[in-house]
């Protein structure tokens, strides 16, 4: 363990890049976990990612050991309502977390789903991929099928191809295609290449329409197809590398380069395995 501090270049790896690649956090959410003292190396509680460690430091998170540094994996997940994306929640509310099989590594989320959302949700162990791919710069399409509340018209709807301003915050144009009215709702797809808090929900609040149902039925290249409320699949390891067009270094723990352009994924491609559903409570 080497103070980054030292006038000499200190051998290992900086502890918040070791974190993000043995899947614990980002790069940025594992330095706030260390500043916030949740982090210790060796028995000693650190407070500054400002250090270095090596293979022969032993690093625990929240009082539990750090595993070795797995090769990068991504999962898809069909996110059932009801459940935040978040690790930990003040109130109490159940996580995704609490799901998911007991034998799954340490994984994260590639984004987010509100707790009424559903659909798919990108799970990885790799903090480099997960900030890749939150990036707007990798300009990945999602897809989402929304029900409204209201009977909204192809005009009502362009506002929001344009792009819209609420409270002073600009929302980039999105696609909106009006599928069908079904009594007092009706539903819509809606793509957007942004992931901003409630962007949906306060898009369409903003054309006079209440969202009461929300589903993500693709994030860029990989679809929902037909993964069940609760199922898990594993993406080949192949696909994760070559797909992604990942790299092995940067900055940020495992260095991925931006996404290359690639065909949507079905339920037919071989590319996805292992299928498994979530325990019952």
């Amino acid at each position: 363990m080497t103070d980054k501090s030292s006038p000499d270049t200190p051998p290992g790896d900086r502890i918040a890049k070791v974190l993000a690649r043995a899947g614990v956090a980002s790069r940025r959410e594992a330095e706030r976990m260390i500043e916030a003292g949740r982090v210790s190396v060796n028995g000693k509680q650190i407070t500054s990612p400002a250090l270095n460690v090596s293979e022969n430091d032993k690093i625990t998170v929240d009082g539990k050991p750090v595993s070795e540094p797995e090769p990068p994996r991504m999962w898809l997940y069909h996110k059932p309502p009801g459940l935040v994306t978040t690790t930990r929640d003040e109130k109490g509310r159940e996580t995704i977390f609490d799901k998911l099989p007991e034998d799954m590594p340490r994984v994260m989320t590639v984004g987010r789903l509100d707790l009424n959302s559903e659909g798919l949700l990108l799970l990885t162990n790799d903090g480099g991929i997960k900030r890749k791919l939150e990036l707007p710069s990798t300009g990945w399409l999602r897809r989402y099928r929304v029900r409204v509340n209201g009977r909204p018209t192809d005009d009502s709807l362009e506002p929001l191809r344009k792009g819209i301003t609420i409270d002073g915050e600009r929302f980039l144009p999105m696609t909106v295609t009006l599928d069908r009215q079904q009594g007092a709702n009706a539903w819509l797809t809606v793509g957007l290449r942004e992931g901003k808090n409630r962007e949906i929900r306060r898009a369409m609040e903003a054309v006079g329409l209440s969202v009461n149902r929300l589903i993500r039925i693709s994030y860029g290249p990989f679809q929902l197809g037909e993964l069940k409320a609760g199922e898990v699949e594993e993406l080949r390891r192949k696909i994760v590398r070559d797909q992604l067009g990942l790299e092995l270094e940067d900055d940020s723990g495992t260095a991925v380069k931006k996404p290359k352009a690639v065909k949507h994924m079905s339920r037919k491609s071989p590319a996805p395995r292992q299928r498994r559903k979530t325990p019952r409570p």
